[in-house]
């Protein structure tokens, strides 16, 4: 997984791309094999959940997610680390920590 995140005045992007293949319903059955996709996002800074988020079988492969948070609720400062986990049908977890510029 890629992670961006950067604060301008008070607001934080973020932008992160999985590296999985979203195998939906119709094209595992075309394959003969199980339906796997990202079911699970969750990003938290500080130890603090900041975003979660329930996806489906229709993003496409490596999918590319962005969002903005309101860091005068949050409270971070650059050098910060943000850290984003999913989760894929299957069970499969992948986490990856960046710090914030």
């Amino acid at each position: 997984m890629k992670i961006k995140a950067k604060i301008k005045g008070d607001i934080i992007k973020v932008k992160a791309m999985a590296k999985h293949i979203m195998l939906p319903y119709k094209a595992a059955k075309a394959k003969g094999v199980e339906a796997n996709f990202i079911t699970n996002w969750k990003a938290t800074i500080g130890g603090k959940v900041v975003f979660e988020v329930s996806s489906s079988q229709f993003l496409s492969k490596n999918p590319i997610l962005k969002y903005k948070l309101d860091n005068k609720v949050i409270g971070a400062k650059a050098g910060d680390n943000i850290t984003m986990t999913w989760v894929d049908k299957l069970g499969k977890t992948k986490t990856e920590t960046k710090k914030i510029k």
